[in-house]
């Protein structure tokens, strides 16, 4: 194989991992961060958050593999994810089950630095991981699977600060599970026609004509539990502005998926990275000033 042939496997590695498109890894690490900065105070250990952002963005990556290799039958009837790498007959099944299982040991071997809880709790996000891509067979909510397995960085990021996982983890974790449900439901509204066509589930379809009012329904519940947490953690106003402004953010996507185009909905899905961003800089500003 000489190098030209190298760079293009490389590129079409890369293109599989979906590393061209860092949103996934943006939105992933958010919920990690948050968990970091409150479990820790303020303080995290900077080893623990090494793992934590590299080992995202090897799940991430990982995560985004085995999805394609289990949608594999149906992308290349999706006009959105028809030219990817194994839908276009660019990347084998082998390789990208090669690529999968690498990308794991990796985020593995990450993990094995931290404390025997988190390597524990690190099994359970590698089911979680593998088995979502599959989810969208069985039922019409691997949207909601998807934020159980997304937001399992939230307990592991406890155990790996404070080597257990309290009450305020878990109320955290529901608020991603939703967050995610919320997010990806903006991204499922983009295939939802194709999705009835081929008989993917999806909480798009699920939702029907009331999808923005359900979704609308969750981020206000995403708020609550996120003040909860700000309770329970005993945070200070600059974390509550924080909340003000993601809000502002939500009220944002309600505008942008009220006709329910398209281009509009994944608008939306982006735009959730900038929710959150806002709450970790609450957070951050938050324990800064004390």
């Amino acid at each position: 194989m000489n190098s030209q042939q190298i760079q293009e496997r490389a590129k079409q590695y890369w293109l599989l991992a979906r590393l061209d498109r860092p949103i996934g890894i943006y939105i992933l690490l958010w919920p990690a961060l948050w968990a970091l900065w409150l479990a820790s105070e303020g303080s995290p250990n900077l080893t623990i958050l090494f793992v934590f952002c590299a080992g995202v963005v090897l799940m991430r990556s990982a995560g985004c593999v085995i999805n394609d290799y289990a949608d594999r039958d149906f992308d290349p009837h999706v006009e959105r994810t028809r030219q990817r790498p194994i839908a276009a007959g660019k990347v084998s099944t082998k390789e990208a089950l090669i690529i999968f299982v690498v990308l794991s040991l990796c985020a593995f071997a990450l993990v094995l630095l931290l404390n025997t809880l988190t390597i524990a709790l690190s099994f359970g996000g590698a089911f979680l991981a593998a088995s979502y891509p599959f989810m969208k067979r069985y039922t019409h909510l691997p949207q909601a699977y998807l934020g159980i397995a997304f937001g399992w960085a939230v307990p592991m990021a406890y155990a790996a600060e404070t080597d257990a996982i309290p009450l305020t983890a878990w109320v955290l974790y529901i608020a991603v599970i939703l967050w995610a449900l919320v997010y990806d439901t903006m991204y499922a509204m983009v295939d939802k026609e194709d999705d009835l066509k081929i008989g993917v589930k999806s909480t798009a379809i699920l939702f029907g004509d009331k999808d923005r009012e359900i979704m609308g329904g969750l981020q206000l519940l995403i708020m609550s539990l996120l003040l909860t947490v700000g309770y329970l953690q005993g945070m200070g106003w600059l974390y509550y502005a924080g909340l003000c402004s993601g809000a502002g953010f939500f009220i944002y996507q309600q505008q942008l998926i009220f006709k329910r185009e398209k281009s509009q909905c994944f608008k939306a899905f982006l735009n959730n990275n900038w929710f959150g961003l806002v709450v970790f800089i609450g957070i951050v500003l938050d324990y800064w000033v004390r």
